[in-house]
């Protein structure tokens, strides 16, 4: 059995997408498809910067997802494939999920684009800049992160946004928690706590702003059958319904992204196969969370080719 996953915000670098749109016209379309949606050159960002406006929030998630979305399409219209055939189940890492869902047939890839480009600008909002932080937690499991957060939080709010894998966990809430966090680790039997370089403190109740505007959105644009079965983020279980897939969108926004145990529920469902389409991220995070599974990480045009002879 083989599960297809997609990258979240941080896999984001100048250049991302050049190589796969000079070599094919599919994945051409598909950034041009992206810029019309969303009214703005995000393809021009994403080859040639500046970085800073490549990590704003509101560029780098539809920016992610644009290209993991062009190297699917290259696969699947060069390759002569289709992703329901090839795989049982789809993933994401947070705005992966969206990824994810546009590659199961949820949403167009247009309305993905335009949805991920509000989420990026309804969490940017939702927070005043320097009052929320994250960090990522090195050599933690989840029981010592959680308690570190319980003990830094003194009042604020200080969570776990993300179990990435048994030895990383992130924090985000207020930045003095955080910033309590960090000079806290060593108490907690934790390597070290870093201060991440983001613009708010995402997956965390701080953005309940951000949820509701995304609850609204929904309404709007309600995801449609899925063509593969979702892994959701914040339950680590399979989903198929559109009504509860929009439910658990909403709660993602605030919620943990459970994604060591989502790798782990992936292959006690029979995943042999991880594929990870334009990202080297979350390959790493499933290794270390499950043994005796294969991951491959395509990007480029050579991955494509060497991926195929696979599926």
């Amino acid at each position: 059995m083989r599960a297809f996953v997609f990258p979240g915000q941080g896999s984001q670098k100048v250049g991302m997408g050049l190589e796969l749109a000079e070599a094919s016209a599919v994945a051409r379309e598909v950034f041009e498809e992206v810029d019309d949606a969303l009214g703005q050159k995000l393809f021009q960002i994403m080859k040639e910067g500046p970085e800073d406006a490549l990590t704003l929030t509101e560029n780098a998630q539809p920016a992610i997802m644009a290209n993991a979305i062009a190297v699917l399409r290259v696969l699947e219209r060069e390759g002569g494939i289709t992703l329901a055939e090839k795989a049982d189940f789809v993933a994401g890492h947070s705005l992966g999920e969206y990824t994810a869902l546009c590659a199961a047939g949820a949403f167009s890839l247009a309305d993905t684009a335009r949805l991920l480009k509000l989420r990026g600008q309804s969490m940017q909002a939702a927070v005043p800049v320097g009052q929320g932080a994250m960090c990522a937690l090195l050599g933690a499991d989840i029981e010592k992160a959680t308690a570190l957060a319980e003990a830094a939080a003194e009042g604020e709010v200080c969570t776990v946004a993300n179990d990435n894998d048994p030895t990383q966990v992130v924090l985000s809430g207020h930045k003095a928690a955080i910033e309590r966090a960090v000079a806290m680790v060593k108490d907690h039997g934790i390597k070290r706590g870093v201060l991440l370089p983001v613009s708010a403190p995402f997956h965390c109740p701080l953005m309940q702003p951000a949820a509701d505007a995304m609850a609204e959105a929904f309404e709007k644009t309600p995801p449609a059958a899925l063509r593969v079965a979702l892994f959701a983020n914040v339950t680590a279980s399979v989903v198929t319904d559109p009504a509860e897939v929009k439910r658990l969108l909403v709660e993602q926004v605030t919620g943990r992204v459970r994604w060591r145990e989502s790798a782990i529920a992936m292959k006690d469902a029979g995943v042999e196969q991880f594929v990870e389409l334009g990202g080297k991220v979350l390959g790493p995070m499933i290794n270390r969370s499950v043994a005796d599974v294969s991951v491959t990480s395509v990007i480029g045009m050579a991955d494509i080719e060497a991926i195929l002879k696979e599926l």
